[in-house]
């Protein structure tokens, strides 16, 4: 897990909160603009959580990819989550 903080520091914090609020702005999109918010708070929850997870889950792989493997994990985590928000929401 130390890895992957390492691998993604500051900048990479940034990178994936605007890849979780890129990821919500496009399921409000979907959703037809219901609940923008919660889905841009969603997309964000889930792109910073799902490096850890992985992490967790044994994925030193996942940082040793750097910092492109790391945002297109929390892109894809963030659709998860999204999913079942959407879900959720409706």
């Amino acid at each position: 897990m130390e890895d992957v903080l390492q691998a993604i520091g500051v900048i990479g914090f940034i990178l994936l909160v605007i890849a979780g609020l890129l990821a919500g702005w496009i399921a409000s999109l979907v959703a037809g603009g219901r609940h923008r918010g919660a889905y841009l708070a969603i997309g964000v929850l889930g792109a910073l959580v799902t490096p850890f997870i992985i992490a967790i889950l044994g994925g030193a792989v996942l940082a040793a990819g750097g910092l492109l493997a790391i945002i297109a994990m929390a892109l894809v985590g963030a659709a998860v989550v999204l999913v079942i928000g959407k879900l959720i929401l409706d």
